[in-house]
């Protein structure tokens, strides 16, 4: 096995460990790691990580529900719109996105570029929500009427379906304010979305894969088992210190990804 093989599944490991300790937010290292140590094209890697966070959120669901920290109920129903934007995007948006977006003297934006410089946007998003201290809001909620709750699925469905990630830290605070949950309860639900989500959203996209299944079986397993470990390892480790932690280390890839995607232009 080649060094950067090695390093790409030592990384898979790495990201479960991750997902098992602080509940979400792992994932959004798994394109990186497929871009930019694997070499795979941004629209594979997509693709692959949607696996990779579908698969990995079904054992992460199990975990919580042992806990009872799951609410299947409210995840299903915010799914319904959720996994029907995040298929339309796989099947028929990112397709039809132009090879090449724009050209300014010279300067062409391409579509691997655009996908890239949106997820390191939508990095940058979810960095800020982990580095922020939040609060356990109580009596705030104020039920919505369903059509606008279907629209905020649409929408976020279409942002997975667009970068391949499990966009928890979207989830999460839509199903504090919107459905009411507490916080260790939406993250527990957010991952009954984020699986279906994924593994819809991946199939939207298994007529133009060359699907290395040997590949994507082995990085999705490596990422269950860090997954375990990571759950284990929390009882151990501050949750909130590392959150933290990991928020500001997205930051720095999020800004990486800019500059390399700017600079190799």
């Amino acid at each position: 096995m080649a060094i950067i093989d090695f390093l790409g599944f030592l990384g898979a490991f790495i990201i479960g460990v991750v997902l098992g300790l602080i509940g979400g937010g792992g994932s959004i290292l798994t394109v990186p790691l497929l871009v930019y140590l694997l070499s795979y094209n941004p629209v594979v890697a997509t693709a692959y990580s949607l696996f990779v966070v579908g698969t990995s959120s079904v054992f992460g669901v199990f975990k919580k529900h042992q806990k009872k920290l799951v609410d299947f109920k409210t995840g299903l129903a915010f799914s319904f719109p959720s996994f029907i934007a995040v298929y339309v995007t796989r099947r028929y948006l990112v397709p039809n996105i132009p090879g090449e977006i724009f050209n300014l003297n010279g300067f062409v934006i391409t579509k691997e570029i655009a996908i890239m410089l949106f997820f390191a946007i939508v990095m940058l998003a979810a960095a800020t929500s982990m580095i922020k201290t939040k609060k356990e809001t109580v009596g705030l909620f104020i039920k919505q009427p369903y059509y606008k709750t279907f629209i905020q699925g649409l929408v976020i469905g279409v942002i997975t379906g667009l970068i391949g990630a499990g966009g928890g830290f979207l989830y999460v605070p839509a199903l504090v304010l919107w459905a009411g949950l507490s916080m260790k309860k939406a993250v527990g639900t957010s991952l009954v979305i984020i699986a279906i989500n994924s593994i819809i959203g991946f199939l939207g996209d298994l007529h133009a894969l060359n699907t290395d299944w040997m590949f994507l079986l082995t990085f999705s397993g490596l990422t269950i088992l860090g997954v375990f470990l990571g759950d284990y390892l929390s009882k151990f480790i501050s949750n909130k210190k590392l959150k933290k932690g990991f928020g500001w280390f997205i930051m720095f890839m999020a800004v990486y990804i800019i500059i390399k995607e700017f600079t190799q232009n």
